[in-house]
């Protein structure tokens, strides 16, 4: 969907999403995890909510970097997704066109800047929310990492699991 990034901004003001990106968010989930005319790299989160218990959906771009996938919050610390993935140790699962329980493992801030690089290379619409250019070399990042949360991605019972991502991409 493209959609202007004064436009993405808007809807997540405040760093939360306002009226029309829920609603937008609520159809991206269901696409992205029903794997219909999305990259194999878009899916949907899928964890209990922290203060009721009942699973959140949230659609999200997975990226891969040195062989690893991994989940970043465009909207930083203060995204929801973020608090409930804490909440509930990590667990979650993933989905597109199929779910799989994973695992989410917070990444190290000093580890951070050449995965929100990789990210920015594959996520169009999260570039607007985080303030570096994805063509800026991994020292601009390392500024900004500590402000945008990143999870390594690790299967139940197959540590070495590709996922959903083919080598290739």
């Amino acid at each position: 969907m493209l959609i202007a990034s004064s436009l993405k901004r808007w809807m997540y003001r405040g760093g939360r999403p306002h009226r029309l990106a829920r609603a937008l968010n609520r159809l991206s989930a269901v696409q992205y995890r029903a794997g219909f005319l999305v990259p194999g790299n878009w899916v949907t989160l899928e964890v209990p909510g922290r203060r009721t218990g009942r699973t959140v959906s949230c659609p999200l771009v997975v990226a891969r970097y040195e062989g690893r996938e991994y989940l970043v919050s465009m909207l930083g610390n203060d995204a929801n997704w973020v608090a409930n993935v804490r909440a509930a140790g990590g667990d979650a699962v993933l989905s597109h066109g199929r779910r799989e329980r994973v695992h989410l493992s917070e990444v190290a801030v000093e580890r951070r800047a050449p995965i929100l690089r990789r990210y920015l290379a594959k996520a169009p619409g999260a570039r607007p929310h985080i303030p570096v250019d994805r063509h800026a070399p991994v020292a601009a990042f390392e500024r900004v990492a500590a402000d945008y949360p990143v999870f390594l991605v690790r299967r139940f019972g197959d540590p070495t699991a590709s996922g959903f991502l083919s080598p290739r991409r």
